[in-house]
């Protein structure tokens, strides 16, 4: 797993959003879901940026997020994100979210967000907003967007992969937390603690795709391009 998991310095805006796993957030153990948690860390970012009124023309699209589990929250559990600024660079920022749950569940995230050109998808350079809001909870840390998942083995088993119209968001692009279903495949009752990162480098659209697995999985979607690759460990959070 790539990113830190860095404490809220004490200072700077740090944000508290709060939910609760419902019954389309549970999977039949009562356990959440990864999908689920990964819609709590997007809604909780969406929040924050609204609540703290940033009026920049840009938008974020996460890069990467790693997601670590302490103890899964349950069906019914009353849900506390608070989230802050933890890291930054020219044109992209780190997120640091901590789920706590009031039944014990604990969820810590590490999320890379780039900011971007709504209407072209290119960069952009953090603007005044950032700089007066989030930077001072950085701490100074500086953080790279380059990718660190790598290519899939040539000899990797694949297997036919489709992305739902219900999976798009409001972009048109299928939303990361859809990408997270994977994992209920792969360890559909996952132990405490369990990690797992994805890491996003397309757009991917509605209709049939590729499921490449191996060390982690990959998504690749028609002309060949890789869209998401996950990594996933349940030895360790």
């Amino acid at each position: 797993m790539s990113d830190e998991l860095v404490p809220w310095p004490g200072r700077g805006r740090r944000y508290i959003h709060r939910a609760h796993v419902r019954l389309a957030d549970a999977a039949p153990s009562g356990r959440a879901r990864f999908d689920a948690i990964a819609r709590w860390l997007q809604d909780a970012a969406q929040a924050d940026v609204d609540d703290a009124g940033v009026t920049g023309s840009g938008a974020w699209v996460v890069r990467r997020n790693r997601v670590a589990v302490v103890r899964f929250p349950r069906f019914g559990e009353a849900l506390e994100l608070a989230t802050f600024a933890s890291g930054w660079g020219r044109m992209w920022a780190e997120r640091r979210t901590t789920i706590s749950g009031d039944g014990g569940g604990r969820v810590e995230s590490a999320a890379l967000w780039v900011h971007v050109d709504p209407r072209t998808g290119r960069p952009l350079p953090l603007g005044a907003d950032f700089e007066r809001l989030y930077l001072p909870s950085t701490a100074g840390r500086r953080v790279k967007a380059r990718l660190q998942h790598g290519d899939p083995p040539a000899a990797a088993a694949r297997q036919p992969w489709h992305f739902r119209r219900a999976d798009l968001d409001v972009a048109g692009h299928v939303n990361n937390a859809a990408y997270w279903s994977v994992v209920e495949e792969v360890e559909p009752d996952p132990p405490e603690p369990a990690a797992a990162e994805v890491e996003f480098r397309a757009g991917a659209p509605a209709g049939e795709a590729e499921l490449i697995g191996g060390d982690g999985a990959w998504w690749v979607v028609a002309g060949g391009e890789i869209a998401a690759s996950l990594r996933l460990s349940v030895v360790t959070a």
